[in-house]
């Protein structure tokens, strides 16, 4: 099985965090190793899937929360395990609960308090990035979790990259015109750096965020891509928890 881990979170061995990639228990196409029950991939497949990642991480399948992901900007605060229902962040004080975010190309974020020990995970498309939902996860974890941006470490994990995701008019009008790009007739939309920015605002310093270099649509071998495959697409899971 192979794991992405994030280098920022190795300074802090309380952290546990992995994002899976397409490889993992020889699975084929065409979803290979793919963690979500929602893209037609057989479910008790998808949850061999889910249990054997998990133990990689040294947690239990029962030990972490899901979201029901719908491109919005709710944000849930996480009290236990399980489906906690519709919303596209989730923010944890709770030591052994795993936060995780299902990805094909939206980008996949990882928030740890080190200072106060707290956790978010933030799930943010197109359509969550022009609703900020990144931007509205720190805002929370400042206002009502006193966290400060001094304490706050963050990984960006894999997405697509501009040069591959298309959009249409409809999309581009929402979105300030730093973050397109036009070429032939065609636009091309930085949803990797709308996000960076939304973290740009609270100063956190630049040390303290680490972003993934991969691109989910280039990377056919190694990550899934809805953008890439399609239907036939599965998808990955970041999860991050704390040590109790």
């Amino acid at each position: 099985m192979e794991i992405l881990r994030a280098k920022i979170f190795q300074n802090y061995p309380e952290v546990i965090f992995g994002f899976s990639t397409k490889i993992g228990l020889n699975r084929k196409e065409p979803f290979y190793f793919n963690l979500s029950l929602s893209v037609g991939d057989d479910r008790n497949i998808v949850k061999e899937n889910r249990m054997a990642f998990a133990k990689e991480l040294g947690l239990d399948i029962s030990q972490i929360a899901f979201q029901k992901q719908i491109h919005s900007d709710i944000i849930s605060s996480v009290e236990n395990a399980g489906v906690i229902g519709e919303s596209d962040a989730m923010i944890t004080t709770k030591k052994n609960l795993g936060l995780a975010i299902s990805s094909a190309d939206c980008t996949p974020i990882f928030i740890y308090d080190k200072n106060n020990s707290i956790i978010a995970a933030v799930h943010s498309g197109w359509r969550g990035t022009e609703q900020k939902i990144l931007f509205k996860t720190i805002d929370k974890l400042i206002k009502e979790f006193n966290s400060e941006p001094k304490n706050l470490i963050i990984y960006i994990g894999p997405s697509i990259h501009q040069k591959n995701y298309e959009v249409g008019e409809e999309v581009a009008i929402k979105f300030e015109s730093k973050y397109l790009l036009k070429i032939d007739n065609k636009i091309y939309l930085n949803v990797l750096r709308a996000n960076v920015d939304q973290i740009k605002k609270f100063e956190i310093p630049d040390e303290q965020i680490e972003i993934s270099p991969l691109c989910s649509f280039e990377e056919k071998n190694l990550l899934h891509s809805y953008r890439r495959d399609g239907i036939k697409s599965g998808r990955s899971l970041g999860i991050i928890a704390i040590k109790g």
